[in-house]
């Protein structure tokens, strides 16, 4: 009875999963929010019913009763989440909750799998997150002087990245993190957002050679400072933010080709430079000539996604333990593995469904200032999916950056929930913009009726006076 269970269970996660990314896109393409409602419960019932099953077939393999009870807490987690979001900002933007909810389920669920522990304190941080992350978007929404904090963001980021530079301990050959009171930080990943929100307010009113050129320069020290800490994956995102936020702002694609430009000459210099940017990209290029050295962990994530083939070998069926960082670089070979390439597929895609769901944000907000900020912060979000699941499938050598909200990090979780807080903040504002809009229609057209009105008396008046000229002539 027991393998019967495991065994529907893995097919059912992988259409549940299907369908709820197929509503998901169905919900993108509609613009009325009233209209959406009930996909959204349906998608609901799809992620909880995705992670009963995922933990039912853990709790029947292992015998480890404290999974269901790891299952009911986080149920609770993620269902007071939808409703408190819903509670507290009636317009919020729906799919944004589920999707960031779902993600963080599929999270967990490898997570419990991989490393019950880590998973448990993955848990507390969330929560902790969630719970600050219900007040940004009151934040974004109201406070319109964060435009003006331009050289306060610049300042507050340059010296977080270089605390790290001279004070950070080494992971792994590079200086990405630094521990305070017994919790490690890595500053990079808050340093992303503030480094937006500087960038927009450096761009929101530029219009000459000499603003873009000091953007540049402000931006180039944040990206220097990531090299030099040997942070590559973060130097690569930060670069690519300020280079598509630039396109946004001047519109002129001659500096999107001198960026590349530039972007490829570095990229020749830190493999001159960096001898584990060397030993990466050998591994990107023949990773089974080098299978019990520098090529062991890209060589076990293509085994993985391999062995799972279309709906995955089934929790504790694989072997994703065998890749070294499993849980932090390659958790998308972890789910391809054992819930199957058709799951994996659709995380992609939800992830792509939210990074629209962002464009579309920053599209219908007329402040140049807040969009860019959006802009910003959804290429950020999506250039770091392409580079953790680009490198776990030999499509680009390996970063070493996470899977936002999917993989283990606690500080990665928490920029990213900040983000989406972000998002939803923006998406907000949109309807204030449209309450001013109609405002200034509405008034516009009272002032043209006004003007009307005082031009028809004027000319009922000359008629009047026209008469009376004409009567004084006839009596005289």
């Amino acid at each position: 009875m027991q393998y019967y269970i495991v065994e529907f269970s893995k097919y059912a996660i992988a259409l549940l999963m299907g369908i709820y990314t197929l509503e998901a896109y169905l919900a993108l393409g509609k613009k009325r929010d009233d209209t959406k409602t009930g996909v959204f419960v349906r998608q609901d019932v799809y992620m909880f019913i995705i992670q009963f099953l995922a933990y039912l077939s853990m709790c029947l393999q292992t015998g480890q009763i404290e999974y269901l009870f790891f299952y009911a807490f986080l149920q609770i987690a993620l269902f007071s989440t939808i409703v408190l979001y819903q509670m507290i900002y009636p317009k919020c933007n729906r799919l944004l909750v589920n999707n960031m909810c779902l993600l963080l389920s599929i999270g967990f669920i490898m997570l419990t799998r991989l490393d019950y522990d880590k998973a448990i304190k993955q848990f507390f941080i969330v929560v902790a997150a969630m719970v600050a992350a219900l007040i940004i978007p009151f934040f974004v929404h109201r406070l319109r002087f964060i435009k003006h904090l331009k050289w306060l963001y610049g300042t507050v980021g340059i010296s977080a990245l270089g605390v790290v530079l001279i004070l950070g301990q080494v992971t792994h050959g590079s200086k990405i993190s630094y521990t305070v009171a017994g919790i490690t930080l890595q500053p990079s990943e808050f340093v992303k957002i503030i480094f937006v929100f500087f960038i927009a307010s450096l761009l929101y009113k530029a219009s000459t050679l000499k603003d873009v050129m000091i953007s540049a320069v402000l931006a180039g020290i944040h990206v220097l400072i990531l090299v030099a800490s040997k942070d590559l994956g973060s130097s690569i995102i930060f670069f690519m933010g300020y280079l598509f936020m630039l396109l946004i702002a001047s519109r002129n694609y001659l500096y999107l080709i001198a960026g590349f430009l530039a972007g490829g000459g570095a990229a020749v210099v830190g493999y001159k430079l960096f001898s584990h940017v060397r030993v990466r990209v050998q591994a990107f290029l023949d990773p089974f000539a080098a299978i019990d050295r520098e090529g062991y962990q890209m060589t076990q994530s293509l085994f993985a996604i391999g062995s799972g083939k279309w709906f995955g070998m089934g929790l504790y069926q694989g072997t994703p333990s065998d890749i070294p960082f499993v849980e932090s670089d390659f958790m998308f070979s972890a789910v391809a593995e054992e819930l199957g390439g058709i799951f994996a597929l659709c995380l992609i895609l939800v992830c792509l469904n939210c990074f629209l769901a962002f464009l579309r944000i920053a599209m219908d907000l007329d402040d140049t200032f807040y969009r860019l900020v959006a802009s910003g912060l959804a290429v950020m979000y999506i250039f770091q999916i392409f580079l953790t699941i680009g490198g776990g499938i030999k499509f680009i050598p390996l970063t070493g950056v996470t899977l936002p909200l999917v993989s283990y990090g606690g500080s990665s979780v928490l920029t990213t929930l900040i983000v989406f807080a972000i998002m939803q903040g923006l998406y907000m504002l949109r309807f204030t913009e449209e309450k001013q809009q109609e405002k200034a229609r509405i008034k516009e057209e009272n002032a043209a009726k006004k003007r009307q009105e005082k031009l028809e008396r004027k000319k009922a008046g000359a008629k009047v006076n026209d008469v009376e000229e004409d009567e004084e002539f006839v009596e005289w």
